[in-house]
């Protein structure tokens, strides 16, 4: 089942997508967020009550928010693709390979949703694509084992986790340049977790006005979702509706020679299988 965060005739509700028409289902079950809908007894129900669900119009007729609008954590994973790792290398960067799997918080004002545009800051002319998959969090809990993690997972989305590589790497800690409002793509919709296996292989694909930049899967990750939720989950109790984002491949435009960068008038646009596609337009911060 695809689920998604939305606005219809100004007002913000949540629902379901099938067969292109976009089912609300804030109504039906009381539940204000997605996020809400994540964690309660009901999403186990989600099938039934899709069903009793009313319909608002075909997709294309809604204005998408970001899956989920306001995660309480948004836990991003740093170079967790080896052929990434490598060639951070080459572009000059000292970094080792950690034994547990380094991560930095992204704060939600810096997402934006699917046909949205992502902002480049005035202060930079190096904003840079990641195309990474969205692991979102159904159970929360602390101390989840890895073993257990796969049990917390409610779907799974796409992120372009856009970087502001000048503010990246004014210190050893990179999140300054991840959390530029509105330059985190995430969306259109999360899958439910039945329509995927855990930590199946899943092409991953980014292009820069049709040109691909990015091609890798998923199954080139260092540390596992499951790991990635288990470590995360020993530092703060994961909530519903929390995300994880689990890194990149290579082709980002850091480590190019020379470098490339997003700017205005550019589309991004990142596809994972058996999920789709993500896109947004680049403009220039006003």
């Amino acid at each position: 089942m695809k689920l998604i965060s939305y606005l219809h005739n100004g007002h913000e509700s949540w629902g379901a997508v099938i067969n292109d028409q976009v089912i609300d289902m804030a109504k039906t079950t009381g539940l204000h967020t997605l996020a809400e809908f994540l964690g309660s007894p009901l999403f186990d129900q989600r099938e039934t009550l899709v069903e009793k669900g009313h319909a608002v119009g075909p997709f294309a007729g809604v204005e998408l928010l970001p899956v989920i609008p306001k995660p309480e954590k948004i836990v991003c994973a740093v170079r967790n693709y080896m052929d990434h790792h490598q060639e951070a290398l080459g572009a000059g960067l000292k970094v080792e390979l950690s034994q547990e799997p380094p991560i930095f918080l992204r704060v939600w004002r810096s997402q934006c949703a699917h046909n949205a545009p992502i902002v480049r800051p005035k202060v930079s002319d190096s904003l840079d694509w990641e195309g990474e998959l969205a692991v979102i969090i159904g159970k929360g809990g602390r101390n989840i084992s890895e073993h257990d993690a796969p049990n917390h997972i409610a779907g799974y989305s796409i992120y372009n986790d856009g970087s502001v590589r000048e503010y990246q790497f004014h210190a050893k800690q990179i999140a300054a340049g991840k959390n530029f409002e509105s330059t985190g793509g995430f969306g259109p919709w999360m899958v439910t977790c039945e329509e995927l296996k855990h930590d199946q292989k899943l092409k991953l694909e980014v292009r820069l006005n049709g040109e691909v930049m990015q091609s890798g899967d998923t199954g080139q990750m260092i540390f596992s979702s499951a790991r990635l939720i288990s470590y995360a989950s020993t530092i703060f109790t994961l909530a519903p509706g929390d995300v994880i984002i689990t890194g990149t491949p290579s082709g980002v435009g850091f480590s190019r020679k020379p470098p490339r960068f997003m700017k205005a008038g550019d589309i991004c646009e990142v596809e994972i299988e058996g999920i789709g596609i993500l896109s947004n337009p680049i403009v220039d911060q006003k």
